[in-house]
């Protein structure tokens, strides 16, 4: 006979305001402007204010006198853009990251699972590649980096394919799953750095292919998109607009958050009115106490936002001395997690921060993620950022001999004469993440 027993667990969930929260600190100046006037439109208690008006409004929130749990109702989704005319039928118009998140419908998700497919899509980067370590999202949602990646491989299957890869290589893989494409398969996967570095005659031995079935095999992968996100998670044609702006003044550095461009917002007086009253029948009331729940969150996300980004922006120029004293070519090497320990704060939270997000400095307009770079060991024993290795590779490809370019191991070769004892295959990385083609590709441009 079976027994029932009682089992006591520990979760964390976090509240419709903490959703919000987070969901407006991941927005840059672009998007969140519209989602702002979004919200104004169609939410009556929310308005716009002089700002000689914000003292009376400050203290209004406070009134109100719930009959129902406020944490009843949940704030309209702060990414929709869906556009409802009940007379003309008008196709839903979703961001890249929005549709990825409804696409987790058709899958039989538990709500925790939802939550970590939500952070993954969130935490993708331009390309479309997963931007924070998988062991790091489990970590967060108190699971094991196994559940979190069951989760992953299910966020991999939504479309376009090749979409939430970690790398170039799973990339391809998660785009070859035609019948016929075994080969291709074992050329991404057993022979990946051979294939890359044009090494092909091994890949043909291990494979018993014949050199024409390889380059029919070369042929299709090389069809096969490599940036997946790439012009949908932002959109390379829109004019940048800096998130915060920085200038030195009176012998230390003023931060502004750049949104000047949002009135000043407030709940709005005669629907408060109205909900207090006793003829307001208790469905308009429910629909009340609804939009002020979204029109507050909302406020308050917007505050908090001012805080997080300048929270951030103040620990990065004082981790940047370098750079913020004149020479921007000198960046120490700085991870996501330097700047969360300071600040006590998620890994996650500093990634919405900083992504897809740019500072506009007395040096020029920079993207606040550009701050953070690995560092690497010279052979002088310090620690450099691996942006001043790039910086290097790309001087060195650009004055290169056109006729006779650079092969990744002679520009490794050049890196080590100059300190930086960089592996090949490290090379090549940073020359793709450059956006260099390979020796043979850029001798064939010049011809």
């Amino acid at each position: 006979m079976s027994q029932l027993k009682q089992k006591q667990t520990q979760s964390q969930s976090l509240s419709p305001q903490q959703i919000l929260q987070t969901l407006v600190l991941q927005l840059n100046s672009n998007t969140l402007e519209q989602k702002v006037l979004d919200e104004l439109e169609s939410n009556p208690l929310l308005e716009s204010v002089d700002s000689n008006e914000d003292d009376q409004n400050e203290d209004l929130i406070s009134e109100v006198d719930y009959e129902d749990d406020p944490d009843e109702f949940e704030p309209a989704n702060i990414y929709s853009n869906q556009k409802i005319n009940e007379d003309i039928p008008i196709e839903e118009q979703l961001d890249f990251l929005q549709n990825l998140s409804n696409q987790l419908s058709e899958f039989n998700l538990s709500e925790k699972e939802r939550d970590i497919a939500e952070e993954i899509v969130w935490n993708l980067d331009e390309n479309g590649y997963l931007s924070l370590d998988i062991i790091l999202i489990a970590d967060r949602f108190n699971v094991t980096e196994n559940d979190a990646e069951k989760v992953l491989f299910k966020v991999q299957k939504l479309n376009p394919p090749g979409i939430g890869a970690r790398n170039l290589q799973e990339c391809l893989l998660l785009q070859l799953n035609k019948k016929n494409q075994e080969n291709h398969r074992k050329v991404i996967e057993l022979h990946f750095d051979k294939f890359v570095n044009h090494n092909y005659k091994p890949i043909v031995n291990a494979l018993g292919l014949k050199n024409k079935e390889l380059e029919n095999i070369i042929a299709d992968i090389k069809k096969l998109n490599p940036y997946p996100g790439e012009g949908k998670i932002k959109n390379s044609n829109d004019a940048i607009i800096p998130d915060l702006i920085i200038s030195f003044e009176k012998n230390e550095w003023k931060i502004t958050i750049n949104d000047s461009w949002i009135t000043d917002l407030s709940i709005n007086r005669d629907y408060l009115d109205m909900m207090g009253k006793n003829t307001t029948s208790k469905d308009t009331k429910l629909f009340l106490n609804q939009k002020f729940d979204s029109a507050n969150w909302l406020i308050k996300a917007i505050e908090q936002r001012h805080k997080t980004l300048t929270s951030v922006m103040n620990e990065i120029i004082k981790y940047q001395p370098n750079f913020f004293n004149g020479d921007i070519s000198s960046l120490k090497p700085m991870k996501l997690k330097d700047i969360a320990d300071k600040l006590n704060m998620d890994i996650s939270t500093i990634s919405r921060s900083t992504r897809n997000k740019y500072v506009d400095t007395p040096f020029g307009l920079f993207e606040l993620k550009s701050f953070f770079t690995k560092s690497f060991g010279s052979d002088g024993g310090e620690d450099v950022s691996t942006k001043v290795i790039k910086d290097l590779l790309k001087q060195l490809i650009k004055t290169e001999v056109k006729q006779k370019p650079l092969t990744d191991a002679n520009l490794a070769d050049e890196l080590k004469l100059k300190g930086y004892p960089i592996a090949r295959r490290t090379v090549t990385k940073y020359r793709e993440e450059l956006k260099f083609p390979s020796a043979r590709q850029r001798r064939q441009i010049t011809n």
